[in-house]
């Protein structure tokens, strides 16, 4: 959230009891005054500095997955999703499990079956392959968590269903902003790595959204962050 903390409400209110205090007892000189009103207007913007204020605010990645992508027989990369553990854990426990394998089935060997460029790749059908399957850790489906983050642009990850409370495995990346996805899909993380891959996949010749050429993910599993980071959003 946004709130001050109490630290910054302890500089609002000494630089206010100052300058009425100055202001009071020093001499009425209009020189002095402005002296004395810029130096505390310098000693504000400095402390400031080191607020809350000018800290980024957004979702905290706590955790990363990396999907390993092959297009037709080419390996071309792997991108790396920043996973919002705080804020949709049941997702992105979801996710991490199925990308490590942990379980009876993984994203690993999963390709993106959905193509649609400057808007969407999907993928993360672990079941059938063609968009129709799908399987999560807690059963066939899991209702949505929370609809807190939004598609705000390019990179940004979210769960694909089959309507309210339909989450599987499937998954999809966007390409630009999707507001009219809000509230009817589940985001839960943002590409930090390997967008370029990401934008190789979406540039795919396609047969009614499919790609021409399979675009497989080859590998996947989790990566540890040590220091949970934030990125950041303008509405947060």
């Amino acid at each position: 959230g946004s709130e001050d903390t109490w630290m910054d409400r302890g500089i609002w209110d000494i630089l206010s009891t100052c300058i009425v205090a100055l202001l009071t007892v020093l001499p009425s000189t209009m020189k002095v005054r402005i002296t004395v009103l810029v130096f505390l207007c310098l000693v504000f913007i400095l402390l400031l500095g080191r607020s809350e204020c000018f800290k980024k605010r957004g979702p905290m990645v706590t955790a990363k997955v990396f999907l390993d992508i092959r297009i037709g027989d080419q390996d071309v990369g792997r991108i790396v999703i920043g996973l919002f553990g705080k804020v949709v854990p049941k997702t992105v426990k979801n996710f991490m499990a199925l990308a490590a394998g942990e379980f009876e089935y993984s994203y690993k060997g999963s390709k993106f079956h959905r193509v649609i460029k400057d808007f969407v790749i999907q993928g993360g059908d672990i079941t059938t392959g063609d968009g129709n399957g799908g399987i999560s850790i807690y059963g066939n489906t899991f209702p949505d968590e929370n609809f807190k983050l939004k598609h705000y642009g390019t990179g940004w990850v979210s769960m694909a269903n089959a309507g309210p409370d339909t989450n599987g495995s499937q998954f999809f990346i966007i390409m630009s902003k999707a507001s009219w996805l809000d509230g009817k899909h589940v985001v839960f993380g943002k590409v930090i790595e390997g967008m370029s891959v990401v934008h190789g996949i979406e540039l795919q010749q396609t047969d009614d959204n499919l790609p021409l050429k399979d675009c497989i993910i080859v590998n996947s599993g989790t990566i540890h962050v040590k220091e949970p980071f934030v990125v950041e959003v303008d509405d947060w």
